[in-house]
């Protein structure tokens, strides 16, 4: 061992025996309480990036600090391998995206090896394969017989630059959420899962998420939107009356003008009042391509009126209809009734268009009330209703509305269906056929995979699939006339929304999973991944798993108890993209530093919920580090390569040692539990500056040295699991290191205000010794039996009596 670290043999020696033995290989058959440690799959887009070495360097350090822990950890890995940028790869390189994404798979999974990241690859899975995809086809066809997968027609977001359609979580401030491209909106037949059959409860299960980040479970409420208010019918002269949704029927009186959003089906309709309908027309589409305006946007409202007038079912007062691109189609039906003096936004656009703004809310206190006026108060100038608080107008107003027929108290959701169809080859084909006679015809179970065909040509546009006349013309699975296949695919977070369960059993062909092998290892202990997904895959999941309770699969209501949400790497203050050239390459620092380097580093640099700037002297800092850990070890290593059963204590020196070695153990385990892994590594590093104070003694205590290396290789052991698994075997243990005992601190070591004890044998004094304050009969005889001086003085007698005064003395009667 002597002579400089040698990062390169050391981590290809560890991997070799680590992945060539299947070490890190588990099953449900143990006697140990189970772990299940999960990163979010990645997208084998062709390399790793420093944001995937974060999240799978904290998912390791927890999944090896848990099996040290005494869990049986399932820490398993797959890909996300369905998707557009691997379609879009194989347009401008030429070449297949099968092709494209098996080689990078290969790539990326070399490079998880190399960091020595403990996954279970007998789990491994990837979801562009049939073996995978034929469940998402099945989970389609349960979904289809339960009316939760269904087709119509409707207004969707559009991406020119992708040419396929986007979900609404998909469409971040009116672009898309992968390329950034302004988003248009089309009519079209589309696949959507009726998620919205789950949106209370979607809602009220965020209660169970204690362990969630706050701000994740703030956007999931905020995204599902749920609003108490009325739906309410406003008659149109010769027409069928237009349906709005409001929370605040108490200021109907109030309501000078309607609003449509640009996409509402009642556009056309409206607009042929219009004196001049194609120029109206044309501002209506760019309204519909333009940003979407959020609630609270500051961007400009602006609008037109229709040419067309609705009556105010309580007033009977005509009022004009307008379209206006501040309203949302997502947001209850649509179409809203506009109270300028008693809503911000209905304000500001009656003020820009002069339109009617009639107070209808006073103070209950009856001060003067500055306009809008948007809290509840007590109603004016509103019929039979004036003089009322709001809260019971609201009641009256909503028993009158039914009584009448035009309408009644509801809940609205801002959370949408979620529209699956893609006009994409690179996915998961949908598992129905058209016929002229039978209509939409599922396809049978027993036909399952739906198998994606060669396309040797791929362009943008209409759905590749449905230039391959081999599969789109098919017979009738009911009637076996000649029918077609559905050509659109599924959006890929179909692929990731059940991923997680197929790692319990991912060679299973008879069904997705084995409800008893997942019932084992669920629900998800720790799961670990970007905040980009909280509207996103983290909505989606919990949506699966609840349609596979009612399936009858599984048994609870969610999938994942502890949500960790890391913070990005980031080069100089900006966010790491080849387009601003300060992408930094892992491989370029494993080959230069070693694995365990670049984990220390990314660990250790900034607190993982946090972002963090790379810096090169930081890595540096970090291979100094475990250098001056190895320097150490070495010039002892031929003195300590056994450890002793018992440790004494020889001097002063030692007890100081002992003192901080187990306050570092303290804090570590500690901060383990808390997520903190760089203040863990942290105290790691104060030790080992202790350490090279103690290296000054004249008189070592090898093996106390042992049980010290030994100690600081377990803690060390989750950031940097070579290194020290080298050292681990190097004082003579066997066994993969991530698989001992944990070093628990003695609490008697680790307490700060020490008093001294005199210590005498047969009533004679023998030693002085500093201990914890505190401490206890059987701590203080436990220390003084360690020390070499006292052990002396009792050599070939037998123990039989302590006398133990407390923060005094103890005297040891011998004969």
């Amino acid at each position: 061992m002597k002579g400089s670290y040698d990062f390169k043999q050391i981590e290809q020696r560890r991997q070799k025996k680590w992945f060539g033995n299947r070490e890190f290989e588990v099953s449900e058959r143990s006697d140990k309480p189970k772990y299940y440690a999960l990163e979010m799959l990645p997208y084998p887009s062709g390399r790793l990036h420093m944001g995937h070495v974060r999240n799978y360097s904290l998912g390791d350090a927890v999944a090896r600090y848990k099996w040290m822990r005494g869990f049986n950890v399932i820490h398993p890995i797959g890909w996300d391998a369905f998707g557009l940028p691997a379609e879009n790869a194989a347009i401008k390189h030429n070449c297949h995206p099968e092709k494209w994404t098996l080689d990078n798979i290969a790539y990326m999974k070399a490079q998880c090896v190399r960091l020595g990241i403990s996954y279970d690859w007998s789990r491994e899975i990837t979801t562009c394969l049939p073996n995978y995809y034929r469940w998402n086809q099945w989970f389609f066809l349960r979904m289809y017989e339960r009316g939760l997968a269904y087709r119509k027609k409707g207004t969707v977001n559009w991406c020119p630059m992708c040419q396929t359609v986007l979900a609404n979580e998909q469409v971040e401030n009116g672009r898309c959420w992968r390329d950034d491209s302004e988003i248009e909106t089309r009519e079209l037949e589309q696949w959507y899962f009726r998620i919205t059959d789950y949106a209370e409860e979607l809602l009220h299960d965020l209660e169970q998420l204690k362990s969630w980040p706050e701000k994740v479970l703030i956007m999931q409420r905020n995204w599902i939107g749920k609003s108490e208010g009325a739906r309410v019918q406003f008659p149109v002269k010769g027409r069928e009356p237009i349906e709005i949704f409001t929370t605040r029927l108490d200021t109907i009186y109030g309501a000078t003008f309607l609003v449509l959003a640009p996409e509402h089906p009642r556009v056309n309709e409206v607009i042929s009042a219009h004196p001049d309908r194609e120029r109206a027309m044309e501002q209506i589409r760019r309204y519909r391509a333009q940003q979407k305006i959020r609630e609270g946007s500051e961007a400009e409202k602006v609008g037109l009126f229709s040419g067309s007038y609705a009556t105010n079912p309580f007033t009977r007062e005509r009022v004009p209809i307008w379209i206006a691109n501040f309203v949302l189609m997502e947001y209850g039906t649509g179409a809203i009734m506009a109270v300028p003096a008693h809503d911000e936004r209905d304000y500001d656009f009656a003020r820009i268009y002069g339109l009617e703004i009639r107070q209808v809310i006073e103070r209950l206190d009856g001060s003067d009330t500055d306009l809008p006026y948007c809290e509840y108060g007590r109603l004016v100038r509103s019929g039979e209703f004036t003089g009322l608080e709001s809260t019971a107008a609201l009641q009256k107003m909503h028993s009158w509305i039914k009584e009448q027929g035009i309408g009644e108290a509801t809940i609205s959701y801002r959370l949408k269906d979620w529209g699956i169809s893609r006009q994409r080859y690179w996915g998961t084909p949908i598992p129905v056929v058209y016929c002229d006679v039978c209509g939409i015809v599922p396809v049978a179970d027993d036909q399952l995979p739906v198998e994606l065909p060669h396309v040797a040509t791929i362009k943008l546009g209409a759905s590749p699939l449905a230039t391959v006349g081999e599969f789109v013309n098919t017979s009738c699975p009911r009637c076996g006339r000649p029918a077609r296949r559905e050509t659109d695919t599924m959006d890929t977070f179909v692929d990731s929304s059940w991923y997680f369960y197929r790692y319990c059993d991912p060679n299973n062909s008879h069904m997705p999973f084995d409800p008893e092998k997942v019932k084992y290892w669920f629900p998800v202990e720790q799961y670990i991944g970007g905040v980009e997904h909280a509207i996103l895959h983290l909505i989606y999941m919990r949506f699966f798993t609840k349609v596979m309770r009612d399936l009858g699969l599984v048994s609870w209501d969610e999938p994942v108890l502890s949500l960790f949400t890391q913070g990005m790497v980031t080069k100089d203050g900006a966010k790491m993209a080849k387009s601003k050239g300060n992408v930094v390459d892992p491989d370029q620092f494993v080959e230069l530093f070693g694995a365990d380097t670049v984990r220390l580093f990314i660990l250790f640099a900034a607190p993982p919920e946090k972002d963090l700037d790379w810096s090169e002297s930081g890595v540096e800092g970090c291979f100094r580090f475990l250098n001056r850990i190895w320097r150490l070890f070495s010039r002892y290593e031929t003195h300590i390569t056994r450890l002793c059963d018992t440790v004494e204590v020889r001097s002063e020196e030692d007890k100081k040692i002992l003192h901080k070695l187990h306050q570092m153990l303290h804090r570590v385990g500690a901060d383990m539990g808390r997520f903190h892994m760089n203040t863990a590594i942290a105290a790691i590093m104060e030790f080992l500056n202790s350490l090279a104070d103690y290296d000054h003694t004249v008189e070592k205590n090898w093996p106390l040295l042992g049980e010290i290396f030994a100690k600081m290789a377990l803690v060390l052991s989750p950031f940097a699991p070579h290194f020290c698994e080298e050292i681990w075997e190097r004082l003579g243990n066997r066994g993969n290191i991530s698989f001992q005992p944990w070093p628990e601190a003695d609490p008697i070591w680790v307490a700060e205000e020490r008093i001294e004890i005199v210590v005498q044998v047969n009533g004679r004094v023998r030693g002085k010794f500093l201990v914890p304050a505190g401490i206890d009969e059987e701590g203080c005889t436990r220390l003084a039996l360690q020390d070499q001086r006292i052990r002396s003085y009792l050599e070939g007698k037998t123990i039989h009596k302590m006398i133990y005064v407390p923060a005094r003395l103890l005297n040891i009667v011998a004969a």
